[in-house]
């Protein structure tokens, strides 16, 4: 049986943030292909609209994302050599790429376990929200695989080889508090209060300076691959760009005139 993928991931703009919640409850959210490119599809549509101002990333049930579903798989027929890094490339790695580009914030509401290629859909977003009963799992090693989705690359920056080194190789389950204090995680609250901590966080970057957040991402997430002089010149480069837009001017103008501003995003 097709189920429409828009029935998967529910999709809503409020208040100038961008809603994408996984819908496969009683999979635990294991993502699908189909999945996959509603949500790639979503975050290109988010950083496009100019009235879509930041993105929070949740789900429903107990799970946030229990990794792949592969059944949803492009079928290949029998499988040659490139058949499965292609399928890496198209997939896992392909949602990842998309939350670290997206040019809004986005934030990740983990409402239960996030394992596998899930735990890094959660630390690719730029703040993650946990409830206190989230699990974060490099589920991998448990089926004697390679860790995908981007994760050799995003732990290591986030906590340090060794500790990278450690969750990857045991894939002990991680709980949100442990994760706070290694620093993946921003915040830990009831799961009561999961989605009102993730709104207020979402809801106070769509009043900001978006293409300011925007930029400033991309520095961020380039830095850690760069050389200091690449570094320098992309923040000149980007303050550059910035002084065009209007919030830049109305930050200046607001300072000066000592009143709170108002960004409009653009």
């Amino acid at each position: 049986m097709n189920i429409d993928p828009a029935d998967e991931i529910l999709h809503r703009v409020e208040n100038g943030v961008s809603w994408i919640t996984l819908n496969r409850p009683e999979a635990m959210n294991a993502v699908t292909w189909a999945q996959r490119d509603r949500v790639i599809g979503l975050l290109a549509d988010a950083s496009a609209d100019p009235d879509v101002r930041a993105v929070v990333v949740t789900a429903t049930g107990k799970g946030f994302c229990a990794g792949a579903d592969l059944r949803g798989a492009p079928a290949t027929g029998e499988r040659v050599a490139g058949d499965v890094a292609r399928m890496i490339r198209l997939g896992a790695q392909r949602l990842i790429t998309a939350v670290l580009d997206c040019e809004k914030p986005v934030i990740a509401a983990v409402n239960g376990t996030a394992a596998g290629i899930g735990a890094h859909l959660a630390l690719a977003c730029d703040l993650v929200v946990a409830a206190e009963e989230a699990r974060f799992i490099e589920v991998f090693v448990r089926r004697g695989l390679v860790p995908d989705g981007g994760g050799a690359y995003l732990l290591p920056r986030l906590v340090g080889p060794q500790k990278a080194k450690e969750l990857m190789f045991f894939g002990d389950s991680l709980p949100a508090a442990d994760a706070a204090r290694l620093g993946l995680v921003n915040k830990v609250v009831p799961a009561a209060e999961l989605q009102d901590a993730a709104r207020a966080w979402a809801e106070r970057l769509a009043q900001g300076p978006t293409r300011a957040l925007a930029l400033t991402k991309q520095l961020v997430n380039a830095s850690l691959d760069s050389d200091r002089a690449t570094a320098l010149a992309a923040e000149a480069a980007a303050q550059e760009l910035n002084m065009t837009t209007a919030d830049a001017n109305e930050g200046v103008a607001s300072f000066v005139e000592r009143r709170t501003p108002k960004y409009l995003g653009r």
